[in-house]
């Protein structure tokens, strides 16, 4: 394994531990502020929202070559 190969493993499973560590965060805060079904749904929206412009912009850097 290459050390080129090393950094980007480790930033993507870097990346995904902050997903799923976001998504604990979220979903604590959830909790303890009793926000109910509809407020834990927009949380989770909102946090979907991020995630799915950050899977986006990833997929036009690799198909676009960008970068």
């Amino acid at each position: 394994m290459t050390f080129q190969q090393f950094e980007e493993y480790s930033l993507w499973l870097g990346i995904g531990a902050l997903i799923l560590f976001m998504v604990f965060i979220v979903w604590n805060l959830a909790k303890d502020s009793k926000a109910g079904r509809f407020g834990t749904f927009i949380l989770f929206l909102a946090l979907g929202l991020g995630l799915l412009g950050f899977i986006i912009k990833t997929v036009l850097v690799e198909v676009l070559g960008i970068g």
